[in-house]
């Protein structure tokens, strides 16, 4: 089993914006960010410690400008914290091992599929194609797109 942690390096290479969402829980601009319209098949991962997150098979569009997903594919790997933030009640999630902020989870995603959109930031994701899955060390993960 792999063990993922907050990488100090992958810290160190993240943009000013990765690093403002993910680092100091800040937001990027809707309809503005790498995933929000990306169609590939494959696994997003935490930019910081890669550990697995998300699949494109649970994501769709809900029309908000970030990319929104029904599930998460590991929820031992997503953390749900309240957040009080900005006048608003909402519930923001985290990577567990690498502690960084992902976006926030709503309870207005499609009712067939559990009810729940995870609205997540692209700055705080790393695609990796379904192709590229045991080149990248996510082999494990491929089941999920067969």
């Amino acid at each position: 089993m792999t063990k993922y942690t907050k990488n100090q390096d992958a810290i160190s290479a993240l943009d000013a914006n990765q690093y403002h969402v993910t680092q100091n829980s800040g937001t990027e601009p809707p309809f503005r960010n790498e995933f929000w319209d990306h169609k590939e098949d494959g696994l997003y991962v935490d930019i910081v410690s890669g550990e697995p997150l998300f699949t494109s098979r649970d994501k769709f569009d809900s029309g908000c400008g970030w990319p929104s997903f029904t599930r998460p594919v590991n929820t031992d790997h997503v953390i749900a914290h309240e957040d009080n933030t900005h006048g608003m009640r909402r519930i923001e999630v985290r990577s567990k091992h690498g502690d960084s902020h992902l976006g926030h989870v709503f309870p207005d995603g499609p009712k067939e599929a559990g009810g729940l959109r995870y609205c997540i930031n692209s700055a705080s994701l790393r695609f990796i194609t379904v192709d590229d899955l045991e080149i990248e060390g996510y082999g494990d993960y491929r089941h999920l797109f067969e």
